[in-house]
């Protein structure tokens, strides 16, 4: 691989695309301060650097001028459209390169250098990244998931003469694994480079707006969304990434067959850009999720869209029943036949909590239910946030469970990365009484965490309501159990 080579039409500085010039030493730098050969070219900072789009576009440039084989991994990779193959494939035909590939369906290749591109999720596929060859690059997108574990994989996995990885990421919390490893005590041989959407000089107006009104907002928010400054803790959220990240594929590490009824959570899409959501499960175990967009005035394609899921797993539908969703239960009903009926019940985050003078077990000094929590939605999402706990300590510190009290997370879901993405960012909050809550939608949607388009957690709601002590009654009711 020439690490000196220069820049040149098509992917340079003589009119057409181009790459972002404030990045070109770190591409290009052949060795670092240390004068070490470069071992991990490190690139991280917030959102909207074009961090990803350059890597993309020095790759292609890479793959036109010289042969390498490039494995381009992610945390969790289902579908290869959650790859970076989407963002390849636009930069081969931004830069009118179209003609020089074979884009395959898994595959992207040049077809006079021999160059090529693979695509592999981190997640279920470590170990076959174990017996690949030949790697010239180890593009790791999305690196903050990356843990320990794996690095010890593919560390020496990576190890053609002259080949290096390519971390990428946003940085989340000041305790991952990619952060201490990478930039805050880098080994030998790492080029680390911090940018920010103040050196992209492709912004639109439109992207600069969005920036000033999220710094206007929320000064510690868009320090961490946009400037890259990574989050102390996540002791304030309700759910630990590391507790959901050990409920992924639980069962099979633990050897567990899950069982119990199934269930589908469907949370109702409101107004603007709001979705529908459902998640499925079968017993303790997450098995699949869907997410779409409906109008309030669609809620009948939508029930019947939720219903479907029901009948294909066998499951009694638990849905939110505030605003629109409050329909949900009459429309389920008109579709329902004696034949092919499906049980449900109306979920109200704002009711009180179930069984209100029980003791809440994890708490110190000892508390009833209706003392602990302010409504029906805190009591649920402690709920899941003590199963997945103790899914954290039976995989992580051999501690026995019964599977009713843990839960589990099936690795090829659909949607799986930002479905942990929003279970771990509401947190946790008080009402005037002391008692726990969570985070409203309201505040999550001012905050905008996680800098996406969509801050609204659907899915998390989805599948807190699949999850929820609840129980569908067996007949063709609306009605729910709380309050």
């Amino acid at each position: 691989m020439n690490a000196h080579a220069t820049i040149t039409p098509g992917i340079g500085h003589n009119g057409g695309p181009t790459l972002n010039e404030a990045l070109e030493g770190f591409w290009l730098a052949a060795d670092n301060e240390k004068r070490e050969p470069i071992r991990n070219r490190v690139l991280y900072g917030g959102r909207a650097s074009s961090k990803s789009w350059d890597a993309a576009g020095f790759a292609i440039y890479l793959a036109c001028n010289t042969k390498i084989r490039v494995l381009c991994a992610r945390q969790f990779q289902n579908k290869i459209e959650e790859s970076v193959y989407t963002l390849l494939k636009q930069t081969i035909e931004r830069f009118g390169l179209r003609h020089q590939f074979d884009i395959l369906d898994n595959k992207i290749r040049h077809k006079i250098t021999g160059s090529e591109f693979v695509f592999y999720g981190l997640w279920r596929h470590i170990g076959e990244i174990k017996s690949l060859e030949g790697i010239d690059i180890c593009w790791l997108e999305e690196a903050h998931a990356l843990t320990a574990e794996q690095w010890k994989v593919l560390e020496p996995t990576i190890r053609k003469e002259g080949s290096q990885f390519w971390i990428i990421f946003n940085p989340q919390l000041s305790t991952d694994f990619a952060w201490r490893r990478f930039v805050v005590n880098p080994p030998p041989g790492t080029i680390r480079r911090l940018i920010n959407y103040t050196e992209n000089p492709f912004l639109s107006s439109t992207m600069m707006s969005v920036i000033d009104a999220a710094r206007d907002e929320d000064e510690d928010e868009f320090q961490h969304i946009y400037l890259g400054v990574p989050k102390d803790d996540d002791n304030n959220a309700v759910i630990k990434r590391s507790w959901i990240m050990a409920c992924v594929d639980a069962h099979l590490h633990l050897g567990i067959t899950p069982t119990g009824r199934n269930r589908v959570g469907f949370d109702v899409a409101d107004s603007g850009n709001d979705k529908n959501a459902i998640v499925a499960t079968r017993g303790p175990l997450a098995i699949s999720s869907d997410q779409w967009k409906a109008g309030e005035d669609e809620l009948l394609k939508s029930a019947t869209r939720a219903r479907a899921a029901c009948v294909e797993y066998d499951a009694d539908l638990v849905y939110d029943s505030i605003g629109v969703g409050a329909g949900v239960g009459a429309k389920v009903n008109e579709l329902n036949t004696p034949a092919e009926t499906v049980h449900h019940t109306g979920f109200n985050a704002g009711d009180g909590v179930i069984r209100p003078k029980e003791i809440y077990a994890r708490s110190h000094p000892p508390k009833k239910n209706i003392d602990m929590f302010a409504n029906a939605k805190a009591q649920a999402w402690w709920h899941v946030a003590d199963r997945a706990r103790n899914t954290f300590n039976a995989v992580k510190k051999g501690m026995t469970f019964d599977q009713a009290d843990m839960i589990f997370v099936d690795g090829d879901m659909p949607n799986l990365s930002l479905l942990i993405d929003e279970l771990c960012t509401p947190k946790r909050d008080f009402d005037n009484a002391g008692k726990v809550k969570v985070e409203s939608k309201k505040d999550l949607a001012k905050a905008n965490r996680d800098g996406g388009p969509q801050p609204s957690p659907n899915l998390a709601d989805a599948f807190i309501m699949a999850f929820a002590p609840v129980e569908p009654k067996r007949r063709h009711s609306t009605a729910g159990l709380l309050g």
